[in-house]
């Protein structure tokens, strides 16, 4: 019989695929000693099945639920229901990859009426027990009910009013059990029936609905941000509870074993005397810095000191742990590695190296690939940053600079990103969950209540996003849509202010930021990562500006000069408008030679700025029309100055539109048509080679041929470039290599490699295409029905996001097993969107090709991506 269920003492952390991150880490903890609540795990396999059976558990399972259960009450002595005696437990997700707060967790679990009666004479506390009821009840009907939050926690409030207190704390047993009598009302009114007092029958929905948690729209969202297939489930972790809220003796907190912000190799974290662990994640109460728990209870901060020591040294990384403390005993509920920020990421990874923990290669699988963008955006400028006045200091939760127009929902976030508002803040009392997409688009996230470990602060260090937490001095309303600083100023929704994620510091204005600086740890780390890579790593770069700024960022050259953004500027779209409007070819040629200056210009200060490494250089690829008015208004102005009729020019602007353009008449077609473009780009990239040789570059410029389907396209427009390079390196007297190659976006081309690969000495894989070719969808449009495709798990991440292998990338591999025989020495890279994609970059690591390009400020992303895809394949991953 297959086994869905596992104790504690079954498991290891190399489980986690079964158990899940949190429970095999507890498994793990367990068998080394550790003073863990037993408990038992129902797998990630469990869950899948869940799902396959009609979102039901089958009897098979919740036999060995049972099995599982009736173990740990022997193991306890204590047994569920059982009013003299009760187990108690808690129930959690835990995904193989650390999800924080996208799913769900039901903490109490067992306590009904008769047993908190039974309860309360065990303990002697009244209060404690029937704080935990009420606590018990509204998870219950949040959680597993899907009942409004909110309806109980105004009930709550309500009471804390009529009772005159501020903090729940403050409430005595019989206030609390009045809010459990009203929460059990509450209850009620919500679901026609009785809170249910059978403890079985609360066991099982809770893990019924911590399954129905993996699909609910955050942890959806979370996982396509973040890579995690839907298809992995979560498991669910059934454990005895421990108390933090019985009394002055007892706490709960979170900690990590360095700073997850700065690296430091110091204990960092925070808790709260009296209370559960929610309290601290949820921005309830402000919790107190760890430092000061060995002042409150030395003992048990001496404990959890050397229990931080072991797990460190044990799983060879910094750890993120939650404990409680019952009545001056430490319990540890949880360890995983922790979310750290980019900065953070690199020292700790250089620091364990440094330390002897890790080997280097070991230290390149520390750092994910996208934190790197962290470290590659603006700061605030200094001088700007001396002039601006602080209105609030709140806690530094995730560093960086942030400067934008604040507002006071997920959801405005996302409206006024959609009508085209660039630079946005999210201002929150506290956020939760449900925010998790407005505070991906979000440059930066203040939130009133919590602290470092709040929900806030530890997603945004995880998205690396600017982050200020627990600004209490701030005054929200968020119906109003209004912040108060402490001396009465109001901030409306758009309204600039700008925050610093590093110092805390909140400014009511617009902030000038400036381009960060690569050095220390990051320049250490990378050059590990060059050191293990086969991948080479180019750019995408049209201007000098964006040459150089990749090649500080460690580019190895251009794999795709887009030569059509050369056109837009004033004097050449009016030339450029010119050529597409004449209409004879000696008008055409006319028109190009006043555009031939300029790219040649374009193409010498591109060679000059990548040196020693190749620049590949595509032909026009857009269609006509892109480059031509569409109104009255503006084409009236541009046929006075063409000396061309309204009508006629009117004319000429209809004759180019195309129903399908992306389809149309463009790349490789537009040379076959008007074969003087392709003879005025190649003089153009010719004569800027010869140029800058002369100069003292040896420059073997690579001219790439867009959208071909058909090798006599391909050979039509090389014999064209050829003819022209020739003539010119023959009239210079000079010798000039230089390559043509193509681009394979339509599946035809790849189909027919090896046809292809006879003319081509390179070929570059532009997947945006490709991807929209094979799809048969644009890449323009997807986006209005993708999201119906993510929430209805028929996609589970943009294809245009990341390389749609058993498709798209099934074509590149085609391609690649055609061209190889033939040319035998052919450079094989990609050039689209994905090329700066870490999953993307892996696939092409492992189907062999010569090297990725991307956009400058992914350079270093996927260098560390390459690296990491090398580690892997020699590590048999």
């Amino acid at each position: 019989m297959k086994q869905y269920v596992y104790s504690f003492k079954e498991g290891n952390k190399d489980m986690r695929v079964i158990l899940g991150g949190k429970g095999a880490n507890l498994a793990e903890m367990t068998s080394i000693g550790l003073p863990v609540p037993q408990g038992f795990t129902v797998s990630t396999e469990a869950c899948t099945a869940y799902y396959e059976d009609g979102k039901q558990i089958s009897p098979e399972i919740c036999a060995q639920i049972d099995n599982k259960l009736a173990e740990l009450e022997a193991e306890t002595g204590k047994k569920l229901g059982d009013p003299t005696n009760p187990l108690l437990v808690s129930v959690r997700s835990g995904a193989r990859e650390s999800m924080p707060g996208m799913m769900d967790t039901v903490l109490n679990l067992g306590l009904n009426d008769e047993v908190a009666t039974g309860f309360t004479k065990i303990t002697n506390n009244e209060r404690f027990v029937y704080d935990s009821y009420r606590r018990f009840i509204q998870m219950f009907a949040d959680v597993v009910m899907g009942f409004p939050k909110s309806s109980f926690e105004r009930k709550f409030d309500d009471i804390k009013e009529e009772k005159g207190v501020e903090f729940d704390t403050d409430l005595t047993a019989e206030d609390l059990k009045e809010v459990v009598t009203i929460y059990k009302e509450e209850y009620k009114k919500h679901a026609g029936v009785e809170f249910p007092q059978d403890p079985k029958v609360q066991l099982m929905e809770a893990i019924k609905a911590v399954f129905r948690s993996w699909n609910n729209d955050r942890a959806i969202t979370y996982r396509r941000l973040n890579d995690i297939p839907g298809s992995w489930g979560t498991a669910v972790n059934v454990q005895q509870m421990v108390y933090g809220n019985t009394g002055d003796t007892s706490g709960t907190g979170v900690a990590f074993t360095r700073n997850p912000a700065t690296g430091e190799k110091k204990l960092f974290g925070e808790y709260l005397m009296n209370a559960q662990g929610e309290d601290v994640v949820a921005g309830i109460r402000t919790p107190q810095p760890i430092a000061t728990l060995n002042d409150v209870m030395p003992e048990c901060y001496e404990q959890f000191c050397k229990v931080c020591d072991i797990l460190e040294e044990h799983y060879r990384d910094m750890q993120d742990m939650e404990f409680t403390i019952e009545n001056g005993k430490l319990f540890m509920l949880q360890t995983r590695n922790g979310k750290r920020t980019a900065q953070a990421a690199l020292k700790i990874a250089v620091d364990l190296v440094n330390e002897g923990m890790i080997t280097k290669e070991q230290a390149l699988l520390k750092v994910e690939p996208r934190q790197l963008d962290q470290l590659l955006h603006p700061n605030f400028e200094e001088t700007s940053l001396k002039c601006a006045q602080v209105v609030a200091t709140g806690l530094a939760a995730s560093p960086g600079a942030a400067t934008g127009r604040i507002y006071f929902t997920a959801e405005d976030v996302i409206e006024a990103h959609k009508n085209g508002v660039q630079d946005i803040l999210l201002v929150r009392l506290e956020t939760s969950p449900e925010d998790i997409e407005g505070m991906n688009i979000a440059h930066g996230i203040l939130t009133i209540r919590g602290g470092m470990t709040s929900h806030a602060a530890v997603v945004a260090r995880g998205m690396g996003t600017c982050c200020v937490c627990g600004c209490g001095s701030l005054r929200v309303d968020e119906e109003a849509k209004v912040l108060m600083t402490p001396d009465g100023k109001k901030y409306h929704e758009g309204d600039y202010m700008s925050l610093d994620g590093s110092t805390g510091n909140v400014y009511g204005e617009r902030i000038k930021t400036v381009e960060p600086e690569i050095s220390g740890d990051f320049e250490t780390f990378m050059s590990w990562a060059d050191d293990v890579r086969t991948l080479k790593v180019r750019t995408n770069a049209d201007t000098p500006r964006d040459a150089l700024q990749a090649r500080k960022f460690g580019a190895e050259g251009i794999g795709l000069c887009r030569t059509e953004h050369m056109f837009f500027e004033e004097e050449r779209i009016f030339n450029f408008r010119r050529m597409i409007t004449a209409e004879t070819v000696e008008a055409r040629k006319e028109a190009l030679e006043k555009i031939l200056p300029y790219q040649r210009s374009d193409f010498k200060e591109l060679f000059k700025a990548m040196e020693i490494y190749p620049v590949t250089i595509r032909f026009l690829d857009p269609p006509l029309h892109e480059f031509l008015p569409h109104t009255d208004e503006e084409i009236r102005p541009l046929a006075e100055s063409l000396g061309m009729t309204f009508d006629a020019l009117k004319a000429r602007v209809e004759s180019l539109k195309e129903f399908n353009p992306m389809m149309g008449h463009r790349g490789c077609r537009l040379a076959v048509t008007y074969p003087e473009i392709a003879e005025m780009q190649t003089r153009a990239v010719i004569e800027a080679a010869i140029a800058v040789n002369k100069e003292g570059q040896n420059v073997v410029p690579e001219i790439m041929i867009p959208l071909v389907g058909d090798i006599k396209e391909l050979k039509y427009v090389k014999d064209v470039v050829c003819k022209t390079a020739d003539a010119i390196i023959e009239e210079a007297g000079v010798e000039l290599p230089y390559k043509v190659g193509t681009m394979i976006e339509i599946p035809r081309a790849a189909l027919t490699a090896d046809e292809i690969a006879k003319e081509a000495e390179f070929f570059s894989f532009g997947t945006n295409d490709l991807t929209q070719m094979t799809y048969g969808f644009s890449r323009d449009d997807a986006a209005k029905f993708l999201n119906e495709y993510y929430t209805k798990n028929i996609f589970e991440s943009d294809p245009f996001a990341h390389i749609d292998e058993n498709g798209v990338g099934q074509l590149m591999q085609i391609a690649i097993n055609k061209a190889k025989p033939v040319r035998p020495d052919i450079k094989l890279g990609i050039c689209g969107e994905h090329g700066g994609d870490p999953r993307t970059v892996e696939f092409c690591h492992r189907i062999g090709l010569t090297y990725v390009s991307c956009s400058p400020y992914r350079v270093p992303l996927a260098r560390l991506a390459a690296a990491q895809a090398a580690v892997k394949e020699k590590m048999g991953k």
